[in-house]
């Protein structure tokens, strides 16, 4: 069963950094990180929180296995009613991208109301919106 030193020690890995990097990021000595690391020894919330700010992990990950890895890549999904707006307004790639990322920041993860599913003539109103605020703000 992986420790809380397993994780910390593969997340650093996974960045590509060495014990002395994390370490100096998150403020603690080397040999404390490889006594975590290796040994297995105990740590205190405070120099998890620590480790895990400078990981750009959670402390939750960190300290129990579950949840969301760091760096995990999930696959993207847009749904077919955003393909088919893009698609009559011409949006690239990107320009479909931002309006999906637009919508999750926005509408989905700050309202509990909607539950929905949006339209083509939805996703082409959120574009509209968009752009005018864009217009209004930077001229």
């Amino acid at each position: 069963m992986a420790t809380v030193g397993d994780r910390i020690k593969a997340v650093r890995e996974r960045l590509g950094w060495k014990q002395e990097r994390l370490a100096k990021e998150a403020d603690i000595s080397e040999s404390f990180l490889s006594d975590v690391e290796n040994k297995g020894k105990n740590i205190s919330l405070d120099l998890l929180l620590r480790i895990a700010g400078a990981l750009g992990a959670s402390v939750g990950y960190l300290a129990t296995g579950e949840g969301e890895q760091p760096g995990e890549k999930k696959p993207i999904i847009i749904p077919s009613e955003l393909s088919e707006a893009a698609e009559e307004l011409h949006l690239t790639y990107p320009e479909t991208m931002d309006l999906l990322e637009a919508y999750n920041s926005v509408v989905a993860r700050r309202s509990t109301r909607f539950k929905g599913t949006m339209s083509v003539k939805d996703w082409k109103d959120l574009h509209g919106a968009l752009k005018n605020v864009v217009r209004r703000v930077y001229g």
